[in-house]
């Protein structure tokens, strides 16, 4: 097959992408300039798409002899990417960038583009397994991935390839020195890949500005703050609320509720963070059609982390769930993902947003 590489400048995609070469493929490498200053040089793990990375993918696809481009898909992650991420923030909502980047650029515009030019499929480097369309965890569970690639669609997973899931990522980095690629040490990026200062409130607040609301207290109602937009905030805070003092029994406060319209975040004890219940809406079934009735499942609210077992019903365009135990600091704008259990790793059953959360054990 002709096979597109997505190459970042990292270890994995640059092992992923000799994986695809080792099994016969055609493959051409493709770095995707997707910061609108690529100038920026990255500092250690921060930050990416600069003229490092291209330069790191390029020799990788050179030991690797491939041909390699680099494509210009900054507007496209701006509007796609880095906008609906402020957006959600100025809604109170706690957004997933690397999520949305899956969905939205590599296997939807970047995809567009390979099939359009005679490619068959996309090969990236995310901790995952791909067989016959079903997609399942990864066999190194710290770097698993495929929540990430839980909103991507029965057609989107068709055209996809994830060569180093079955592997550990030391191994993955020992293979990479094997094969002479000089990015085996480079550190794994973290933290949102276009904020390489990793001070969140600090981009949001250059980009949104000052929006003057209330910290308020969950029990009394008592104004205990003011602060200065609800995009510094996220369910589950503890640290910079701007408030001296526990709560009246004496233990943390913690941001349990934001109100984007009114503009108040509400604080309070560790109690008032228990969710047992989960909306979602955009729901994605991984597997082709939503399932019919109620399904036990494990549901997963955050990269790493945040699972709980559960009972699942498609909605009308969603999906309701129904945990097992609660799980705290749920917020709205992250996504809820159903895997089914399975010995060779859990298989994932479909994707939505979270739009609301239920404290009732119902």
């Amino acid at each position: 097959m002709r096979i597109l590489a997505a190459m970042s400048g990292g270890v994995d995609s640059a092992v992923a992408a000799a994986r695809a070469v080792d099994d016969g493929h055609d493959v051409v490498g493709v770095h995707l300039a997707l910061s609108t200053e690529p100038g920026t040089l990255r500092t250690g793990s921060r930050g990416c798409c600069s003229k490092e990375d291209a330069g790191d993918a390029r020799r990788a696809a050179d030991v690797l002899g491939i041909p390699f481009y680099v494509w210009d898909f900054a507007d496209r992650f701006k509007e796609d990417v880095i906008d609906d991420f402020i957006e959600s923030y100025a809604a109170g909502e706690t957004p997933n960038p690397c999520l949305r980047c899956n969905e939205k650029i590599k296997f939807s515009a970047l995809a567009d583009r390979a099939l359009a030019l005679g490619f068959d499929a996309v090969a990236t480097g995310h901790y995952a397994q791909l067989h016959d369309g079903v997609l399942r965890r990864a066999v190194d569970a710290d770097k698993d991935q495929s929540y990430v690639l839980a909103v991507l669609t029965p057609a989107q997973l068709s055209r996809a390839m994830f060569p180093i899931g079955d592997t550990p990522k030391s191994e993955i980095r020992a293979e990479a020195a094997e094969r002479g690629l000089a990015v085996a040490d480079k550190p794994d990026s973290h933290d949102i890949c276009f904020i390489p200062s990793g001070d969140t409130r600090a981009f949001l607040g250059a980009k949104i500005g000052i929006r003057p609301g209330k910290v308020v207290d969950a029990d009394t109602g008592a104004e205990l703050a003011d602060h200065e937009g609800v995009h510094g905030f996220t369910i589950g805070q503890r640290k910079g609320l701007g408030v001296e003092g526990p709560t009246i029994d004496g233990k943390p406060r913690y941001v349990t509720a934001i109100e984007p319209d009114s503009g108040n975040v509400i604080v309070g004890s560790a109690t008032r963070l228990d969710v047992w219940g989960i909306t979602g809406d955009r729901a994605i079934w991984t597997e082709g059609s939503a399932p019919v009735g109620p399904i036990e499942c494990v549901v997963q609210v955050r990269a790493h982390g945040g699972m709980s077992e559960a009972v699942a019903e498609a909605t009308e365009g969603g999906m309701d769930i129904q945990l097992r135990t609660p799980l705290a600091g749920v917020a709205k704008g992250q996504a809820a993902v159903l895997y089914r259990r399975d010995v060779l790793g859990d298989i994932v059953i479909g994707s939505a947003t979270i739009a609301g959360t239920r404290s009732e054990n119902t």
